[in-house]
């Protein structure tokens, strides 16, 4: 059956009962407009078409229709031609070779009588145009900006749009008739010149230059906006045409950003408009919010923008939750700008903690990160605690590290700081990095006078939860360093004082060994704790004893981890008081992490300790010549050229370093505790830390014999007892003190480079690049190479963890090698992925001060 128009078509077609009835009466409609087209039926080929349209619209093909789109087009009725270019809007786009046939058409269209057949060759033209159209047809738009008819200036504005998207270079074509528009009287016009000149000054910037002398001419068209009474036909709400006011704010943005003149001219207009817009309505947000970001993005005076911030701060009290999101988005970009305006809203932004919107949690949660400083710190940190409480599981990772972060940089004495983590332990024990776990335990051993309080805190908590990972593994160290402390004092800082047995330490800390919360680290803790409490002149011999048999019990154990320790620790009970001496306690680690060689007495969480790039104090050997050739491909392509590289490179870095407690690192610390290094003799460079990797340098001689650190020496001399080495732990919170300098900025995601260097090694810059995200989504799969001139050479370690999440800082470390007195330059290419989207950049780095590789 064959439709002879829309109607029957739209009609047959919904009373098919099932979709292959449907998809054959479609197949069978469109083989009969087949053989129409065939037949060059002319008085039938609008009803044709239009079938067509409808079958295209219900997905099914109908790429056969677009020639004959291009008839109906040439047609003089202006029904054919109007159905003729929604044809071809919706049937070709600026790929299709069919395209170039059009050309003419528009360009008849465009001089046509008819402004209507005028109308639709510039819709077309707006919504299909290619490059080579578009330089076509430039003139023939430019002649229409100027044409008397504000229904043509309107169309050819948006179509001069078009043409400036598409080939930039052609904005100063545009530029006479959009200043000439931006002061028509006509809204729709003015609406679409405001949206060309828009696009046409973030082209260029002697655009820009150019059109900042219009801003006078803009205020105006605002202030007669804001000022005007009611007007029924630009009426919204009981405001006048808010659309043309958010797009003259926009544009006031731009050509207000930088320039203190064109700032100062629309200062009192935005005040105008900030105060006098209605905020009741939804209508009156959107003008308010383009307001504020208008004032904080311009060269506004102090005043203005306190108010700015104030109307975001009323936003926060808002019942919707899209306008409570946006305040508080914004507020995160502008709190570095003016923290002290920002925090007069604090108590409004805690409240946003607990809303039921997750999203307007994330935002709250890094607004009030942001506040945190010494004045506030134990109201915000109150309240953070008693958010993670009830935060989801994704929050509380991040929500940890910034709650020691803070704790660390701003604690009023070390008694609330230790209080502080504490309590992070007991709350979320199971979301706490490995470094806000080494920092405590640093923090512990520099402060004697809290050592008895911390032991006697950690073991009332695990007596009470052995179910937190981190607060396990903290009690487990600390009563095996401190447990005679305990054994001698009692509990301290009880209400009702009560002396604990040796028995009892050690009965809790066997409870964790047979517990379901139990793993391979905090068995291996739990083993090295009670053989250091075997050693203390408090624990009996019977302790002793039982000790030795549960020591004795796990060298048969399947765990390979746990039997080495525990064969290591029973052959400890042989060494009689040789035995005291390797497990006394232990000096409190060096606060002054050594980072690639760079004495720093902070560093950020992430980064890991350890030595130079290489593990030791010899300048790193070049690259060899297999390795530059490996890499010349990758050099060409960074640095743009072919034949011979003309530098070193390193890279790629991600992926090798995990963020989690890695089971060498660990192994490693246990060792540390009782002095058991790894190398054969003291002589021996330490290599790179755990996870770490040098292009370079082998690594280190390990020891074949996993008890050579306890052997007693068979000559005749006394053997003195083995000083205890301190554990290698991570570097400290706090940021680093050195200078940090930009070198990435974009999506959100921030990298800053930090370099060192020391005296006595002129030409050898140690480097530290920390990755960091701004917004409240990770970056993923983050990949970061560099590459450096050929006269200098590079080495890197692996990042600290590909994945970025928001409220933490990963960290790499950088070694370059240059001449005496020449300037370190770096090429970086990175690649991540952000918000599903793929991002790979490349930019080029000189920022670093001269002189930095020393000379004169």
């Amino acid at each position: 059956m064959v439709y002879h128009n829309l109607k029957a078509l739209i009609k047959g077609i919904r009373a098919c009962k099932t979709v292959a009835d449907e998809r054959v009466l479609i197949q069978q409609e469109s083989a009969a407009i087949r053989a129409s087209f065939r037949e060059e039926d002319t008085f039938a080929r609008h009803n044709n078409i239009a079938k067509l349209l409808y079958i295209h619209m219900l997905g099914s093909p109908a790429h056969f229709g677009q020639i004959e789109c291009l008839k109906l087009v040439a047609s003089p009725r202006f029904s054919d031609k109007r159905l003729g270019y929604l044809g071809i809007m919706l049937l070709l786009d600026e790929n299709q070779e069919v395209l170039t046939l059009v050309t003419n058409s528009l360009k008849n269209d465009m001089n046509h009588s008819n402004m209507y057949a005028v109308g639709l060759a510039l819709c077309t033209f707006a919504n299909i145009a290619s490059e080579e159209m578009s330089r076509d047809l430039a003139n023939e738009i430019e002649k229409l900006l100027g044409s008397s008819n504000t229904y043509i200036r309107k169309k050819a504005a948006l179509c001069a749009l078009r043409v400036i998207k598409k080939v930039p270079d052609l904005a100063d074509h545009f530029t006479t008739k959009a200043k000439n528009l931006l002061t028509d009287r006509n809204h729709g016009v003015l609406l679409s010149a405001i949206t060309l000149v828009t696009e046409m000054v973030q082209t260029e910037q002697a655009v820009l230059e150019e059109f900042r002398n219009a801003v006078p001419l803009l205020v105006r068209n605002l202030k007669s906006l804001v000022t005007t009474g009611y007007s029924p036909e630009h009426d919204v709400s009981g405001i006048t045409d808010p659309f043309l006011q958010v797009k003259i704010l926009r544009l006031l943005r731009l050509l207000g950003k930088g320039d203190a003149r064109a700032s100062d001219t629309m200062n009192d207009i935005l005040a105008q408009v900030a105060t006098n817009t209605d905020s009741s309505k939804n209508v009156g947000n959107s003008i308010l919010y383009e307001t504020v970001l208008c004032v904080l993005e311009i060269e506004a005076d102090s005043g203005l923008r306190v108010m700015a911030i104030n109307i975001l701060g009323k936003f926060l009290s808002n019942k919707d939750n899209n306008i409570r999101y946006v305040a508080l988005n914004t507020l995160n970009k502008v709190v570095s700008i003016d923290t002290n305006a920002v925090q007069r809203h604090r108590n409004i932004i805690l409240d946003c903690l607990r809303d039921g919107d997750i999203s307007i949690r994330r935002r709250a949660l890094e607004l009030s990160y942001a506040l945190i400083n010494e004045q506030n710190v134990r109201i915000l940190i109150r309240e953070l605690l008693a958010f993670l409480e009830v935060a989801d599981d994704e929050f509380k990772l991040g929500l940890t590290t910034q709650i020691c972060l803070a704790a660390e940089r701003f604690a009023p004495n070390k008694r609330w700081h230790i209080d502080t983590v504490l309590r992070v332990l007991r709350l979320a024990g199971n979301f706490v990095r490995e470094e806000i776990l080494s920092a405590f335990i640093r923090l512990v051993a520099h402060t004697p006078e809290l050592q008895a309080y911390t032991a006697s805190k950690l073991y009332t908590a695990l007596k009470s939860d052995i179910s937190q990972e981190s607060l396990t593994l903290a009690a487990a160290w600390i009563l095996g360093e401190y447990s005679e402390i305990i054994v001698e004092g009692g509990l301290v800082d009880e209400e009702h004082p009560k002396t604990v047995t040796d028995k009892e330490i050690v009965d809790l800390l066997l409870s964790i060994l047979d517990s379901p919360y139990a793993n391979y680290l905090s068995r291996q803790y739990v083993l090295a704790a009670i053989t250091k409490i075997s050693s203390r002149p408090t624990t009996s011999s019977n302790q002793q004893d039982r000790i030795a048999e549960i020591l004795a019990q796990y060298t048969s154990t399947p765990e390979l981890e746990l039997q080495q320790r525990a064969v290591e620790f029973a052959s400890l009970f042989n060494l009689g008081q040789l035995r005291e001496g390797v497990l006394e306690r232990m000096p409190p680690p060096e606060l002054k992490a050594t980072v690639m060689g760079v004495v720093s007495e902070n560093k950020p969480v992430g980064s890991s300790s350890g030595g130079d790039l290489l593990g030791n104090d010899e300048v790193a050997s070049p690259i060899t010549n297999g390795q530059s050739t490996g890499n010349q491909d990758l050099l060409a392509d960074i640095f743009g050229s072919s034949g011979t590289p003309s530098a070193s490179i390193s890279g790629p870095s991600a992926g090798t370093a995990s963020p989690q407690k890695s089971q060498q690192s660990t192994i490693d610390d246990i060792l540390g505790l009782f002095g058991n290094t790894p190398s054969t003799t003291p002589a021996t460079a330490a290599g790179p830390p755990p996870g770490f990797m040098s292009t370079s340098s082998p690594p280190p001689p390990m020891t074949t014999d996993p008890l050579s650190a306890f052997s007693i020496s068979t000559s005749q001399s006394p053997v003195p007892a083995p000083t205890p080495t301190a554990p290698a732990a991570p570097a400290p919170l706090a940021a680093s003190r050195l200078m940090s300098y930009s070198a990435y900025e974009k999506n959100s995601l921030k990298i800053t480079l930090t370099p060192q260097t020391s005296p006595a090694k002129p030409g050898v810059v140690m480097i530290l690049a920390r990755f960091q995200v701004s917004g409240g989504t990770p970056a993923t799969g983050l990949s970061f190479q560099a590459a450096v001139p050929k006269s200098q050479q590079l080495q890197m370690l692996p990042m600290s963890n590909p994945d970025i999440s928001p409220g933490s800082v990963e960290t790499q470390q950088m070694r370059v090698i240059a001449p005496v007195g020449s300037a370190v330059r770096l090429r970086l290419r990175i690649s991540y992925a952000i918000n599903g989207q793929s991002v790979q950049d490349q930019v080029d780095f000189s920022g670093f001060p001269p002189g930095l590789t020393g000379g004169a």
